[in-house]
């Protein structure tokens, strides 16, 4: 079979199950990073090996697993990164995040810098690479996280310093030092609203990166800016992406904590998803 005609196939299989655009943008994501093909008119025979890939490649999309998933990587802020079902997907809005961190502080300073429940590593990899001053450290409950997280750093050629960290009790804060910025994307979705998210990240994303109790959907914003009342230098920044729905009671969150110069941001799509605070006083 010819690239061309292996290309055209799988945007002939894929369209009843995708719309066609959709299935277009996938085998040219395919035939780029499966196959370093950039040409999709060639006609060039594909070996049989090159057939058998493509074939699995084919299955697993029908079935609906995600194609980051099923190429083993992804892109993120211009950055590869590897990922698997032990981390989440990472997301533009996430993208947008790290964009307001490094907009916020300047790259010449060595800040230090943590990011609490990494996964992949893309937000502290992202920020080192961006700003090689920044001493950068991340935590994850996941040992499986930590493992593909790490990988990204050396794929990505940045150190980070990973830790293995249930930041849910609170003894184990202890062993944390002082930073000038705090960030996280927490887990915020209740079990509730399970039932209104599509089967392809019910099916494939890890569960403990997503969902928490339906009693109480905000512990980890809450239990974060405590941390953060302890492991903030006076005038320190934390960051949090959220969803749409829980910004404002987040932001309530950083008010009644005694946080300044609080601000919630919009994403692309015009939805906040994104609030930022300043521990300390406004004179300190």
């Amino acid at each position: 079979m010819t690239i061309a005609d292996a290309h055209k196939s799988l945007i002939e299989v894929l369209t009843p199950v995708f719309e066609k655009g959709e299935a277009t943008q996938m085998a040219r994501i395919v035939f780029e990073d499966a196959f370093a093909v950039t040409n999709f008119l060639r006609k060039d025979e594909l070996s049989e090996t090159q057939e058998a890939k493509l074939k699995e490649i084919q299955t697993r999309l029908l079935a609906k697993e995600p194609i980051q998933y099923v190429l083993g990587m992804t892109y993120f802020y211009d950055l590869k990164f590897k990922v698997d079902p032990a981390v989440l997907i990472p997301r533009p809005e996430t993208e947008e995040l790290v964009a307001w961190i490094l907009e916020d502080q300047p790259k010449n300073l060595n800040l230090r810098i943590l990011d609490i429940g990494t996964g992949s590593g893309c937000i502290p990899i992202t920020i080192k690479s961006k700003a090689p001053n920044f001493q950068v450290a991340a935590l994850d409950i996941s040992e499986g996280a930590l493992t593909v997280a790490k990988e990204n750093a050396d794929l990505n050629q940045v150190e980070i310093a990973f830790q293995n960290l249930d930041i849910l009790k609170k003894e184990n804060w202890k062993i944390l030092p002082s930073f000038e910025v705090i960030v996280s994307n927490p887990p915020y979705i209740p079990f509730k609203e399970k039932q209104l998210m599509s089967t392809n990240v019910l099916d494939h994303e890890p569960e403990i990166a997503l969902f928490v109790t339906n009693e109480d959907p905000l512990i980890f914003y809450r239990t974060i800016i405590d941390l953060a009342k302890e492991h903030l230098v006076k005038g320190g920044w934390l960051y949090f992406e959220t969803n749409e729905y829980n910004a404002t009671k987040v932001e309530a969150l950083f008010f009644n904590a005694g946080f300044f110069d609080i601000e919630k941001q919009k994403d692309l799509q015009g939805k906040d998803r994104m609030v930022k605070g300043r521990f300390g006083t406004r004179n300190s």
